[in-house]
């Protein structure tokens, strides 16, 4: 499937040009994961599985030209290829602390021809810089997950939410966020996207004050 035939009918103000990264991404990813395991090799459903579910996020809130946006265990490149292509005046850094993964990651932003993006082999706790936001696809409990990004939110506001967490999470997640002593909003994907594999599928939105949350 293409992202003509399962992205755009969700994002109709994509362009023939960003149909086509998509697929460049959606393929590379998966000519890759034959050699290194990034996705699940059962699921060949590359473009809504992974394609499609990260842009979920961009049902949310799309990000403003300038917008600084770290991904936190990116694996193949998700969620942040995928934003990347629909924000092209957004500047995303992508992360892992497995270097073949980010092999993948630089692989398929060359292949779809992106220019803001920038793939690190690192830790999130050693990636330097400040970020507007963080975007991640469920690679820990909220709680860690905010310990590994402490300090690298900036106090700029410039969009549609108030910085923070955009985060990726299936399940029930009433006991999870019960852990995390800032705003949350948990906003179901089902909402737009009516496949079953979206029913228990949310953007959580946790907004954070800019520096040091240890204390709080």
């Amino acid at each position: 499937m293409t992202a003509r035939d399962v992205v755009l009918p969700h994002f109709p103000d994509l362009t023939a040009d960003q149909l086509g990264q998509l697929d460049a991404i959606a393929s590379t990813v998966w000519d890759w994961n034959q050699r290194i395991n990034v996705i699940s090799r059962k699921d060949p459903a590359v473009m809504e599985r992974h394609v499609l579910h990260s842009l979920g996020i961009a049902k949310v809130m799309r990000f403003e030209p300038g917008t600084a946006v770290l991904d936190v265990g990116t694996g193949g490149g998700f969620p942040g290829l995928p934003l990347a292509v629909l924000h092209p005046e957004a500047d995303f850094v992508l992360c892992d602390s497995i270097g073949k993964k980010i092999k993948v990651v630089q692989a398929a932003a060359n292949a779809a021809g992106l220019t803001n993006v920038r793939a690190i082999h690192a830790r999130a706790e050693d990636v330097e810089g400040i970020y507007d936001f963080v975007v991640s696809r469920a690679v820990t409990r909220m709680a860690g997950f905010l310990g590994w990004v402490d300090g690298k939110i900036g106090n700029a506001q410039g969009n549609g939410l108030p910085n923070g967490v955009l985060y990726l999470k299936g399940g029930d997640l009433r006991a999870e966020l019960s852990e995390v002593a800032h705003p949350c909003t948990v906003t179901p994907l089902k909402t737009w996207y009516k496949d079953p594999f979206f029913e228990t599928k949310h953007v959580v939105h946790v907004a954070l004050p800019a520096g040091r949350l240890q204390g709080d």
